[in-house]
């Protein structure tokens, strides 16, 4: 058989707007350091390391088991777990919400915000984005064509976005603002005073407001976060994504919800009706559980205080070594300034050089700001997704490695 090469490139352009590249390549500098014989702690990607509650796995079980739970679910939801979410909003902030038209099932929050652009936007439209913003945020853009006017998160403000920079050509031309607190990579926390003024400026030029809030659970030091329809009326102007990954551990389970408008609710379902039949109904047994757990316990038995913990123990050990990293008050990343010196002893000092030393040097791997936007050059997001000894361990390589004592899978004694 003759085989015929294709002038054709078998690729979308699209796909390059993605942003994927870097955390690509950060799996290349992984299997490269594995290669040489270290032994890598992996702080790159934000994917817990710990299992969900026993309930919540003894449910997903037994749902897995009867025979009646493999037929087509409803992309929608079904109305018992659309009903346990809206109860959750009302106990855990206190929002009321209507689980038959507010509310939707999602394969995790990503598949939302992968798809609301294509659902409520035309090609050409205008979305203003947060950068640094989860990669996706840009991305969903570019899946729909629409196009992105980025907020910039600067440390001089603390990172807060600067709604009053936000021209007035860009509000009236915005079709969505899209922001998260605490967010991803920057776990920035706000009042509420911040969210009414988003609301009032989102009313005031007819824009949706978009509020990721995957890390809702996630609050330290007696830090809880707010969901913005805890602003009055806001349900009209804003919705809001709920993720199960982190707040439950069921970060494989792919499931979560949005919340708030009717009319991009729909749209959102309409979309999803013609992509996927929804979540497979035991994973939203199992939802329910853990929704139900959460309720009843409160957040002391959450997942916060292991993060915490964490938290403590790897700025602690950072601290030791001489690389002073701000203390996050919320979610399972810290964002961290490049130590000083760094372009001192490698490459151009970029985020990107940082990390892949680091990592070919150390094992120890972090993501380059530089993947969550242009802003977040300069920065890297380290993920507190192992235990405590292995952070601490994580850090003293850290500190050989700053100090020119660690080079390759050896140390110099």
């Amino acid at each position: 058989m003759t085989y015929h090469s294709s002038k054709r490139k078998w690729r979308s352009e699209k796909l390059s707007q993605l942003g994927s590249s870097i955390f690509s390549e950060v799996a290349i500098w992984k299997g490269e350091a594995i290669q040489s014989g270290l032994d890598v702690i992996n702080l790159g990607i934000g994917s817990p390391d710990q299992a969900p509650a026993f309930e919540i796995r003894e449910a997903l079980s037994a749902a897995v088991l009867r025979a009646d739970s493999y037929s087509y679910p409803s992309s929608k939801g079904s109305f018992a777990f659309r009903k346990q979410a809206a109860a959750w909003m009302l106990k855990r902030f206190g929002v009321e919400v209507d689980a038959e038209e507010e509310l939707v099932a999602l394969m995790g929050s990503q598949d939302g915000l992968a798809h609301l652009a294509l659902a409520i936007c035309n090609p050409g439209d205008i979305a203003i984005v947060p950068d640094p913003g989860y990669p996706i945020y840009s991305g969903s853009l570019a899946i729909a064509g629409v196009k992105p006017w980025h907020l910039p998160l600067l440390a001089e403000n603390e990172f807060l976005p600067d709604l009053d920079s936000i021209p007035e050509n860009v509000w009236r031309e915005a079709a969505f603002i899209l922001l998260n607190f605490p967010g991803n990579p920057i776990s920035t926390e706000v009042d509420l005073a911040f969210f009414v003024k988003l609301i009032s400026l989102a009313r005031k030029w007819d824009v949706l407001v978009v509020h990721d809030l995957a890390y809702s659970e996630m609050g330290f030091d007696g830090y809880r976060p707010l969901s913005i329809l805890q602003v009055p009326e806001a349900i009209d102007t804003a919705v809001e994504f709920h993720s199960f990954s982190k707040s439950f551990n069921m970060a494989g389970c792919r499931i979560g919800f949005m919340t708030g408008n009717r009319e991009a609710i729909g749209a959102l379902r309409e979309l999803k009706s013609n992509i996927d039949y929804g979540v497979f109904d035991p994973i939203q047994e199992a939802a329910i559980v853990a929704l139900e757990l959460a309720m009843e316990a409160g957040a002391e038995q959450g997942v916060a205080p292991l993060y915490e913990r964490r938290r403590d123990a790897f700025v602690e050990a950072l601290a030791q070594e001489g690389w002073m990293v701000p203390v996050p008050k919320a979610t399972m990343f810290i964002w961290a300034p490049l130590p000083e010196g760094f372009s001192n002893h490698s490459g151009t000092g970029s985020s990107r050089d940082f990390a892949r030393d680091l990592l070919l040097k150390t094992g120890v791997v972090v993501i380059p700001g530089d993947a969550f936007g242009a802003q977040g050059e300069g920065f890297v997001r380290i993920a507190l997704v192992e235990e405590e000894v292995r952070l601490v361990e994580a850090a003293k390589r850290i500190g050989r490695y700053l100090r020119g004592e660690m080079i390759g899978p050896f140390f110099i004694i």
